[in-house]
């Protein structure tokens, strides 16, 4: 109980301590697309550390985004925000919302997608509030490349630390919701490839993006993990006793995996409390694991501890590594 108690409270701090930010965003002056770059944007402020990183192969046929920095409509105009609330017993109201940004014009099946999924003690909402759209808005303006952002609510009814799991008793299933219900939502008729899909996270989020990935692994081909975690931490015991196929540390021996490209991303400072142990070092651990079995990763550790000022500042090179995995697509 106080390893969860530990692991929400300093994600609802990191929520305070980023409203200022999100407040100053929404003031800021209309400005020309070489403005809105500015040169904090472009300067590699992460401490980075490279594993294996070769092109993935080509595994399907969708086209890569050309990239045309500083050309791309949404230099001009944001990202368009929707909540769309779909039925979910398990969601308070049994309605579980997921926020969408769309960058300008028409949707297409080669637009790639990010889905985002936030910590222990946060919603979509509190991504949204940081600014994260607005941020990512900046990088794919100064890539050249636009794509999606969708992340769903991932809270329960009964308050539950849902790890981005299905509950063993089937109280709710917060993954066959991730994987199913928000991807038919947010791609509708235009499917994307595997290739153009990526799954993200922050704390809980960052274990459940791995965790989902490797679980499904012909459904993403790129992950980034924002102080994630690579074993099962578990204190409200959702996945029973059962847990080896939840834990990506042990998910890795899957030849449909081995193409995945991963991006961890851990807090110098962080020293956030897990069951056993901390995240301090994770990435580090699963960084070696992924390079022994020659998988594609990228390890940055930027200044900071657990909270959102700390990951954001990784955002542009979290975006040059999906942009370099987009573009070898065929």
């Amino acid at each position: 109980m106080f390893v969860s108690f530990s692991r929400r409270v300093t994600v609802l701090l990191a929520s305070c301590a980023v409203a200022f930010t999100a407040a100053s965003l929404a003031t800021t002056a209309q400005e020309d697309p070489a403005d809105r770059l500015g040169p904090e944007l472009t300067e590699p402020d992460p401490e980075r550390v490279l594993g294996h990183v070769p092109p993935p192969a080509p595994t399907d046929s969708a086209p890569a985004p050309i990239p045309r920095p500083g050309h791309v409509a949404v230099c001009g105009e944001p990202g368009r925000d929707e909540i769309v609330a779909l039925p979910d017993p398990s969601a308070p109201g049994e309605e579980r919302p997921l926020w969408i940004r769309r960058p300008p014009g028409p949707d297409s099946a080669d637009l790639p997608v990010l889905y985002l999924l936030h910590g222990s003690s946060s919603t979509h909402a509190t991504l949204m509030d940081a600014g994260v759209g607005e941020l990512l808005d900046r990088q794919m303006c100064r890539m050249g490349v636009e794509f999606v952002v969708a992340a769903p609510y991932g809270q329960v009814a009964d308050g539950s630390t849902t790890e981005w799991a299905d509950a063993h008793d089937g109280r709710f299933a917060l993954e066959e919701f991730v994987t199913e219900a928000a991807v038919t939502a947010v791609e509708g008729e235009h499917r994307r490839s595997r290739s153009l899909r990526t799954i993200g996270g922050f704390s809980m989020g960052g274990y459940g993006a791995a965790a989902l990935a490797l679980r499904s692994p012909d459904l993403y081909s790129q992950v980034v993990s924002w102080a994630g975690y690579f074993r099962v931490d578990d204190p409200d015991g959702v996945l029973g006793e059962n847990t080896t196929g939840h834990s990506p540390d042990r998910l890795l021996g899957s030849e449909k995996a081995r193409d995945l490209r991963f991006l961890l991303v851990e807090g110098r400072e962080d020293h956030t409390p897990l069951q056993e142990g901390s995240i301090h070092g994770e990435a580090e651990r699963f960084s070696s694991l992924l390079t022994e079995r020659g998988m594609t990763v990228t390890t940055l550790r930027p200044p900071g501890g657990h909270d959102l000022t700390t990951w954001k500042s990784t955002f542009p090179d979290a975006v040059d590594f999906l942009v370099s995995g987009w573009a070898a697509s065929p």
